[in-house]
C-alpha cells in the first residue's frame, strides 16, 4: 500500500532528525527535485534525481551539525492531496565548537504515488551560514 502525503512527510521528519541521507533519498521519486529558494553560499538552488540528491546529502551529512530535536512542528495538509506544508524548528549543536544550532524551516512537499516528487526547503540561510563558520 502506498503511503499518503502526510505519512511520507512524517517519515521525512523522522529520517531528517537522524540525518539519514540514504533513508531520505529512499522516499524520493527517481526524478524528484530538491530546491532551496533561500540558501547560504555553497548550497545549490536545485538538485534533480536521486543520485544527485544523495551525493549532495551525503556531503551535507558531514557538516559539523548534529540535530537533537524538533520543536513546534505544524503539518498543514492542503486542498491538493499531493501537497503538504510543514513548519518546524530544529535544535542541535555544532560538533566542532559545541555551540548551539537552531534552524527555522518551512518545507513544501509534493508527494505522488507515495514518493516525493518535489521538495522546496525554505530554511533560514543565516543560521546555516553561522554554523558553518
Amino acid at each position: 500500500m502506498k503511503l499518503t502525503a502526510r505519512q511520507v512527510v512524517d517519515r521525512v521528519l523522522e529520517v531528517g532528525l537522524r540525518q539519514d541521507a540514504e533513508a531520505f533519498v529512499g522516499l524520493l521519486a527517481a526524478d524528484a527535485t530538491l530546491e532551496w529558494p533561500f540558501r547560504p553560499a555553497g548550497v545549490p538552488d536545485r538538485l534533480q534525481g536521486r543520485e544527485e540528491i544523495l551525493a549532495f546529502m551525503t556531503r551535507a551529512a558531514r557538516a559539523p551539525i548534529k540535530f537533537e530535536e524538533y520543536r513546534d512542528v505544524v503539518v498543514h495538509e492542503t486542498v491538493d492531496a499531493e501537497v503538504v506544508i510543514v513548519e518546524y524548528q530544529v535544535f542541535g549543536h555544532v560538533t566542532t565548537t559545541g555551540g548551539p544550532f537552531h534552524q527555522t524551516i518551512i518545507a513544501v512537499i509534493r508527494v505522488r504515488d507515495g514518493e516525493i516528487v518535489s521538495y522546496r526547503d525554505y530554511l533560514n540561510p543565516l543560521a546555516l551560514a553561522a554554523a558553518r563558520e
